[in-house]
Formats: C-alpha cells, sequence, structure tokens
C-alpha cells in the first residue's frame, strides 16, 4: 500500500532539455537498432522475395503432376523438398502459397484498415448521434460467427480465396474501430485540434493530418496482427476444404501432409514450419512496433557497476556516513533520437538513524526521481548510468525485483503525496491494512487486525474501528494520509520517504500530520526522507536540508544555518519567493481593490 506508482511520469522531474528528433525518422532509426525487429522483418523481407522470384526459381507449376513424382523423396531432381501423393513438386507450391498468403493479408488487412479507420474517425470526432449509428452497425457486425459464416457465404464467393478475405476484413473491422475511435475521442479536444478548427480547415484536412497522424501508432502494430490472423484464417479454411482446388495454400498442404503423413511424415513439415515462421514473424514485428511507436520494451533499469566519481561544488561530501547514502548518482532516460537525458546527475547525500533531512526544490527538480530510485521503482525504461546507493552498508542499485521487494516495505517505507490516489477504492481501509502487514510480516489475520487498530489510533484517529471498515472516499484527506502513514510505519522502518506528505490538506492538517511524521521518527528512531518544495515544512521539521534545481544538489547544511546564510542564489531566490507578511505589497492594486466587492458584477 505503500509503494508508488510504477510508471512515474520523468517529464515532471526531468532536469534537462529533450532532445527532439529530426523529422519522423527517429521511429525508425529506433526499429532498425532492435535485433527483433530486424530479424522478423528480414525473414519475412526473404519470404516475400522468394514469393515474387517463384517463376524463376522453380521448374514447375503449382498445379503440374508427374507420376514419377508420387511421394519423391527430398532431393530428388528438379524437386528439392520432394513430391506429394498427387506427384505435384512440394516446393513450387510452398512458393505459390507464400503469393497466395501475402495477397489474403493485404486483402484482409487492407479492408479492415479501410473501414475500420475511416468510420473510426468519424465516430469519435463528430457529434453522439452519428457515433451511435457506428456504434450499433459495428456491434451487429461483431455478433457474426465470423469462420461460419465465411464457409456459408461459399456460394457467393464462389471459392475465391480474395473475395472471402474481403468478407474477413469487414469482420475484422469492429476491431479496429474501436480502437481508432477511442483514441480519437481522446485527442479531438485537444488545443492544437481546437486551433485547426479555429483556422478554417476543413473537417477532412483535420481528420487526415491532425488526428489519424496522432493516432497511427496502435494502427501500425495492429496492422501486424490482422495479417498474421489474414493468413491463419484463409490457411484454415483451405485446411478444411472451403475454397478452390487449385489455389495453393499453405493450409490445402498441410491438409493434403495430414492424410499422407504414415507414409511421407514430412510432407507435413515443410508447409507448418513456412506458416509457423511467417506468422511467428510478423507477431514479433508487431511487439516491436508496439515498443517503438509506445515507448520501448519493458525492460529492468539498466545500471552500472557503483562509481565513486569525485564530486565537485557546494554538493561535495567525502564518502558521508550515515543509514542512507547516496553518492555520484545519475538517472537518465531514452529521447526519441536514441541518446539519452539526464533527470539526476551527480546527487550525494547521506542520511542518520533519527535525522530528518529535507529534500527541496521547485516542480521538475529532480526530488521525486531521486526518491524513486532509493525506492527501485523507476519507470522500466530508466537508465541509472552511475552511482551508488547504500542502506545500512547494502548496495542497492543492481539488485533484483525479489530481493528489492525484502526491503520495500520494510527496511524502507514510502508516504505518497496524493493519499486518494493510493488507496485502493474498491476494498476497506482496514483489509488494504491488514493485507500490507500480512505482506511484510507473516500473522494471523486476527493478530494483524489487532496490529491494524493499534496502528489507526497511533496515528490520531479518533475512531479506528469506524475508519478500518470504511472505504477510502468515506474518508477526509487528512484521515486519508494518516492511514498511509501507519501502513508505512507499520513494519517499523529505518527509513522513511515522504513525497511531500502534506499536500492538498489544509494548513491545521498539515500541522498535525507534521507533528505525526515528528513523534513517529522519534519513536521509531527512524531516518525521515522529506521530499518537499515548501521551506516552511523544512523549517519546522528538518534537521539538514538538500536544495535541488536542474537535477543537481546545489547546496547542503543544517535548516538553520541555511536560512540565515544561504550560499547558493538559487537558495536565495527561493527563500526570497517566500511571502512575508510584515513586508508591504508592492505589486499593482487589483480588480478587488480598485472596486469595492459588492460592485464587481
Amino acid at each position: 500500500m505503500s509503494t508508488p506508482p510504477s510508471n512515474a511520469d520523468p517529464a515532471r522531474e526531468q532536469g534537462g532539455q529533450d532532445e527532439t528528433p529530426a523529422g519522423g525518422r527517429a521511429p525508425l532509426r529506433r526499429l532498425l537498432r532492435d535485433p527483433q525487429a530486424v530479424l522478423s522483418a528480414g525473414v519475412l523481407l526473404v519470404v516475400v522475395a522468394l514469393g515474387l522470384l517463384t517463376p524463376l526459381i522453380t521448374e514447375h507449376g503449382p498445379n503440374q503432376a508427374s507420376l514419377e513424382a508420387i511421394n519423391a523423396e527430398a532431393g530428388t531432381h528438379g524437386y528439392p523438398l520432394g513430391g506429394d501423393k498427387s506427384g505435384r513438386d512440394i516446393f513450387a507450391r510452398l512458393l505459390h502459397s507464400v503469393n497466395t498468403s501475402v495477397v489474403s493479408a493485404l486483402v484482409g488487412t487492407g479492408i479492415a484498415l479501410a473501414v475500420g479507420v475511416t468510420f473510426g474517425l468519424i465516430g469519435g470526432y463528430y457529434d453522439r448521434r452519428l457515433r451511435g449509428v457506428t456504434e450499433w452497425v459495428f456491434s451487429l457486425v461483431m455478433t457474426f460467427p465470423g469462420l461460419l459464416l465465411l464457409i456459408v457465404l461459399l456460394p457467393v464467393t464462389r471459392g475465391d480465396y480474395r473475395v472471402t478475405m474481403m468478407i474477413f476484413g469487414v469482420l475484422l473491422s469492429p476491431g479496429i474501430y474501436r480502437l481508432v475511435r477511442n483514441l480519437v475521442l481522446g485527442v479531438r479536444n485537444e488545443p492544437y485540434v481546437d486551433a485547426a478548427r479555429v483556422s478554417g480547415l476543413p473537417d477532412r484536412r483535420i481528420l487526415g493530418r491532425h488526428i489519424l497522424y496522432t493516432v497511427r501508432g496502435p494502427v501500425v502494430i495492429a496492422t501486424a496482427f490482422l495479417a498474421g490472423a489474414s493468413i491463419g484464417v484463409q490457411s484454415g479454411l483451405a485446411f478444411l476444404g472451403v475454397g478452390s482446388s487449385t489455389v495453393p495454400s499453405f493450409g490445402a498442404m498441410i491438409a493434403d501432409g495430414f492424410t499422407n503423413f504414415y507414409e511421407e511424415p514430412l510432407q507435413l513439415l515443410w508447409p507448418s514450419l513456412a506458416l509457423g515462421v511467417i506468422t511467428a514473424c510478423l507477431v514479433l514485428l508487431g511487439n516491436s512496433l508496439r515498443d517503438v511507436l509506445e515507448g520501448g520494451r519493458p525492460k529492468p533499469s539498466r545500471i552500472t557497476a557503483p562509481s565513486r566519481r569525485p564530486t565537485t561544488g557546494p554538493a561535495a561530501e567525502a564518502d558521508p556516513p550515515g543509514l542512507l547514502t547516496v553518492q555520484d548518482l545519475a538517472v537518465a532516460y531514452p529521447t526519441p533520437s536514441g541518446g539519452l537525458n539526464e533527470v539526476v546527475s551527480g546527487v550525494t547525500l547521506s542520511l542518520r538513524a533519527g535525522e530528518t533531512l529535507g529534500l527541496v526544490g521547485e516542480s521538475g527538480s529532480g526530488k521525486t526521481q531521486t526518491a524513486f530510485t532509493i525506492l527501485g521503482v523507476l519507470p522500466a525504461e530508466t537508465v541509472v548510468t552511475r552511482g551508488s546507493v547504500r542502506l545500512d552498508g547494502r548496495e542497492l542499485l543492481g539488485l533484483g525485483e525479489r530481493e528489492l521487494s525484502g526491503i520495500r516495505g520494510r527496511a524502507i517505507a514510502y508516504v505518497p503525496q496524493e493519499p486518494m490516489a493510493n488507496l485502493d477504492p474498491s476494498a476497506t481501509v482496514g483489509s488494504q491494512l491488514v493485507e500490507g502487514l500480512r505482506a511484510a510480516t507473516p500473522t494471523p489475520r486476527r493478530e494483524a487486525r489487532e496490529r491494524a487498530l493499534a496502528l489507526l489510533d497511533r496515528v490520531g484517529i479518533a475512531d479506528p474501528r469506524r475508519v478500518f471498515a470504511s472505504y477510502p472516499h468515506q474518508l477526509s484527506g487528512g484521515m486519508a494520509q494518516r492511514v498511509l502513514i501507519a501502513g508505512a510505519v507499520a513494519s517499523r522502518p529505518s527509513l522513511l520517504i515522504a513525497d511531500e506528505p502534506t499536500t492538498a490538506l489544509d494548513v491545521t492538517v498539515q500541522a498535525e500530520i507534521l507533528d505525526l511524521l515528528r513523534d513517529l521518527r522519534e519513536e521509531l528512531n527512524m531516518a525521515l526522507l522529506l521530499v518537499t518544495h515548501n521551506f516552511g515544512v523544512v523549517a519546522d521539521s528538518c534537521d539538514r536540508v538538500a536544495v535541488m534545481r536542474q537535477g543537481r544538489i546545489v547546496e547542503t547544511g543544517d535548516v538553520l544555518d541555511l536560512f540565515r546564510a544561504p550560499g547558493h542564489p538559487y537558495t536565495r531566490t527561493l527563500l526570497d519567493a517566500i511571502l512575508d507578511e510584515r513586508a508591504p505589497r508592492t505589486d499593482l492594486p487589483g480588480i478587488a481593490d480598485e472596486y469595492p466587492l459588492k460592485e464587481v458584477r
């Protein structure tokens, strides 16, 4: 319950500037750097090229039979893969089947995209009445049993697999329609779309240039999977004998090999292998496209060997002792052009047991990214380029998820800044506390319940049993924050990280929460890392303070010394920004000053 969200937005804590790729070539460059994409696309290109060059490669037609080639073995002159039970060249039929599969994929996928994308744009962009019509039509199409319908319509298609694939494309279109419609609903009210409307662009231009271009990524990804589905269905129908027997197909070859399996089992292997390779490559290519267009394949955060590069400037501390020591920490995120953008750079700090360190700075300075690095919950694409994070002498960087899970919620706890967003609305407060307690220390449920009630009482909740049985929406913001603090300190951690714990709380509740954290720190002798942008919180609760700017610590020191004589210009700027009720206002009067309140209309 005290675990922060793992999908933290790095842009919020970004200390530098993003690198902007030139033009639209960055996704292609990233795709070319992906071995999976290169290999799968290369295999598909080779297969398609072989199909196109079939007349130049093979000596026989797909239906040309010879009595001498019946069940011919592989390697027979003129029959590289042998002959089937009808005396036809297996290699020639295999290559012609590639052409059949390519045409099936193009027709089925093309129809699905043409219908689904067009009506998805219309249904998502225009008003509810038109959207209601398109919803009803595509919902009706989804009710049709696809494979059965294709078989029933055989007299209409006359066995032509191309017409069959056209019908199948229509049956595939509802999935594309819903994908595009949902994406369009998410972007149609964006400011840039409104600006295009105001500038007088017609709807056709807005849909084609501004909206379709924005939602193209998921559509491109879906295309690879639609192609695989089209090939699979066409082969399945041919295996069942639906369609013309003169059209070479992987399905028809598999059916022939199946009936002749006991005499020549290799006749079943070749078409099965070819169909499997093509389908697998399409799936792998689709996954690679997803990784490139939607933010990267999930990987563990890449961490280099901890280094102790000398740090210069106000943030330098020579191997500081303490419960928590962070040395020369640098965190970066991949850019669309393939480079790395550092959002935390050269951070060095230390924290002793029983001490409170305030990590202060403006939004985007790197505070939360530093805290998330200590917790080990950075997003998957994060790169920790250098540095060391030690808790009680143990290196945390490089630990696996299982080892980190044994530390989080036990030795390290976390209090987030949005209590309501971090409580499950579908479960009671008590069940969530009990679940966290039993996960940290296996105990009987009754004992965990009593422990949770005692914790609720300890954090200042007047009626613990009522809150224990309540749902999060029944609590105030202050009570929800107390619940999260109770869950965080349940395991008596040695380090508590509180990320803006008083955000969105009124002044009196803020003071109560800070007093509670201070009392718990003294009671448990735990170290407290308080992430904040509020110097008032720092002055009230912290022993020492570290000031961050653009991913770097620019000044550290005791709180009293820093308030009396700040050494860095940025620290002085932050302190000067604090409102002082003793100083008269020098700005121009506002409307409330120029006009009495009762006269304002």
